[in-house]
C-alpha cells in the first residue's frame, strides 16, 4: 500500500526554502539635534549669505568737573551666516524586479520614508558637529579665562560629573542665561555615571537613588538634571579622528568624542533650510525602471561661541 511521506514525497512537496511575508527593518534612534537649533525663517529672499550686524559695549572712563567728555565709538561686527550643504538622495528600482518580487511593492512603498530617513540623520550628524568644529583643537578656547573646550576629568578621560559644573563655570563667566541649560552626551558617559561608585555621593538628588534597578535614563533623557543641565544621550555626536592635546584642561585624548554643553535660551546655533526637502520621481524608459530622487538646502552655524561648551571624553573605557 502506497501512501505520502516525507522521505517519498518531500523533494517535491515540501518547499525547501521558506520565505516571510515580513520585512525586517532596522532600528532607528531617536533625533534631537535640530529642535536646538534656531532657523532664520524667512530671512533668504536670494542668494545664500546672509549678514548679520553685531554691535558691542559701550565705554565708560572717568570724569572730572571741567574736563572736556571724551567720546568713544560703539564696537560693530558683521556676522556671516551661509546655507553650505545641498543633499541628495537617489534609487530607482527596474520594472523586472517589479514583475518577479514578491516583496516588490513593500520596498517601494519604503523609497520616500527611507530617503527623508537617511538626510534626517545626516542632518542631525551635521547639527552634532557644528559647535566643536567651529571651535580651535587643542586649545581651551578661553573665555573671559574659562574654557569652553577640554578634556574629561575621570580616569581614562571619563567624563564625571565635575565636568558638568566646569561647564556651568564656563558658561556663566560668558553671561549666559542659566534658565535652560542642556548636555547631549555620548552613551559612553550614561555607562560610566551609571556605575561609578557612590554615584548618589556625587551627586545629592534623591532622584538617582533608583538609578540601579531603572538605570539613569528614560529613553534618551537621563532620570534628573546634573548641576542644572538636562542631559541627554546620543549616538550622532562628533568624534575626533586624531589625538588631541589642551595643556592644563585635561591634557592628551585619543580620538575623543565630542559632548556638547550649552544655554539654550542664548540660541547658540543658528540654521536655515533653504529648500525643504524634495522628491522627485520619473520615467527612464531606456533603463526601463522608475527613479525617485530627493533633494534639501541648508545651512548651519555656531552663532555665539560663549554659550557652547564640548567635553571630550574617552568611548574606548567601556570595556576596560
Amino acid at each position: 500500500m502506497s501512501g505520502v511521506s516525507t522521505s517519498t514525497h518531500g523533494e517535491h512537496l515540501i518547499r525547501a526554502e521558506v520565505w516571510s511575508q515580513q520585512l525586517k527593518d532596522r532600528l532607528e534612534e531617536e533625533l534631537i539635534g535640530w529642535k536646538y537649533i534656531d532657523l532664520l525663517t524667512g530671512e533668504f529672499p536670494d542668494g545664500d549669505e546672509l549678514n548679520i550686524p553685531s554691535i558691542g559695549a559701550m565705554e565708560v572712563q572717568d570724569y572730572a568737573e571741567g574736563q572736556q567728555i571724551k567720546y568713544t565709538s560703539m564696537d560693530t561686527g558683521m556676522y556671516k551666516f551661509r546655507i553650505t550643504e545641498y543633499k541628495q538622495s537617489g534609487t530607482y528600482v527596474y520594472d523586472k524586479f517589479k514583475q518577479d518580487s514578491m516583496y516588490s511593492a513593500r520596498v517601494i512603498n519604503s523609497f520616500v520614508p527611507e530617503m527623508h530617513r537617511a538626510l534626517a540623520e545626516r542632518m542631525e550628524t551635521d547639527a552634532m558637529k557644528v559647535g566643536p568644529l567651529k571651535q580651535t583643537p587643542n586649545n581651551p578656547n578661553l573665555i573671559n579665562g574659562a574654557a569652553h573646550r577640554f578634556v574629561a576629568s575621570g580616569t581614562g578621560a571619563t567624563l564625571v560629573p565635575e565636568d558638568f559644573a566646569k561647564a556651568r563655570y564656563a558658561l556663566r563667566k560668558a553671561n549666559n542665561p542659566m534658565s535652560r541649560l542642556v548636555a547631549i552626551v555620548d552613551p559612553s558617559v550614561e555607562f560610566a555615571l551609571s556605575t561609578m561608585t557612590n554615584l548618589t555621593n556625587h551627586i545629592s538628588n534623591p532622584d538617582w537613588k533608583g538609578s540601579i534597578s531603572t538605570g539613569i535614563t528614560t529613553g534618551m533623557r537621563f532620570i534628573t538634571n546634573i548641576f542644572g543641565f538636562e542631559v541627554y544621550t546620543s549616538d550622532f555626536l562628533h568624534r575626533n579622528v586624531a589625538s588631541e592635546t589642551i595643556s592644563s584642561y585635561g591634557g592628551t585624548i585619543a580620538a575623543g568624542v565630542n559632548n556638547l554643553f550649552f544655554a539654550l535660551d542664548a540660541k547658540p546655533f543658528v540654521g536655515a533650510i533653504r529648500q525643504a526637502p524634495r522628491v522627485e520621481s520619473e520615467r527612464n524608459k531606456d533603463f526601463q525602471r522608475d527613479e525617485y530622487v530627493l533633494t534639501c538646502r541648508y545651512g548651519l552655524d555656531l552663532y555665539r561661541p560663549e554659550s557652547f561648551v564640548s567635553i571630550l571624553s574617552a568611548t574606548d573605557q567601556v570595556y576596560a
